[in-house]
């Protein structure tokens, strides 16, 4: 209970829009933390990191991104089996002149039940309620990705097949107070347009 009252207070400061932290982050020691992390939470998956010679540094608030990285971490965990690889991968991408820290989650599990889809990254929306509940999740994790992605002006996209399945999470290098999320086919501004445009997660 404790947990779902805390994501919810999360999701109502962020709903209100209050600018976020601007400060350096490290997202190479962010993805290294969290990964670490879910090792020890998730010791009969295969947890693999896929990050760059050089460090990806960008200006956010670092808790809350190492907490999306963190879910959906949890979430590809919670929605796959056991001796599943999950991949987390660091990279940069320059979007209309915008440069991007991306992070991405990546999994080879059975893929996401693409009825899903349109309502993926909406609150209380799970995947497996049976298992999601034995885990403690609150069923607000992605809602939480999108929403911290949002509020930093960047977005969230996921594309699933059986066999593969890989969140990214886009990030402005330079923080812009009233920034909006890139528009373009592979990050798409919209929630719906980047649940309807590609399918499931694990």
């Amino acid at each position: 209970m404790t947990s779902l009252v805390e994501d919810l207070l999360l999701l109502a400061r962020l709903d209100s829009r209050p600018d976020v932290a601007h400060d350096p982050v490290d997202l190479t020691l962010t993805v290294v933390d969290a990964v670490s992390d879910a090792h020890v939470a998730g010791r009969d998956h295969e947890w693999i990191l896929d990050l760059p010679e050089e460090p990806v540094e960008i200006q956010g608030d670092g808790p809350r991104i190492y907490q999306i990285t963190a879910n959906l971490l949890a979430n590809a965990r919670v929605h796959t089996p056991p001796g599943t690889h999950v991949t987390a991968g660091l990279s940069r991408e320059v979007i209309a002149g915008i440069e991007y820290g991306v992070i991405s989650v990546a999994d080879d599990g059975p893929g996401i039940d693409p009825a899903l889809l349109p309502t993926l990254f909406e609150r209380f929306v799970r995947g497996d309620v049976s298992r999601s509940r034995h885990a403690g999740s609150t069923g607000l994790g992605l809602a939480i990705v999108y929403a911290v992605a949002e509020a930093h002006g960047g977005t969230v996209t996921v594309e699933s097949a059986p066999g593969r399945t890989v969140f990214r999470v886009l990030l402005p290098v330079v923080y812009a107070a009233g920034a909006s999320a890139p528009a373009t086919a592979s990050a798409p501004a919209p929630l719906a347009s980047a649940a309807a445009a590609a399918a499931p997660p694990a």
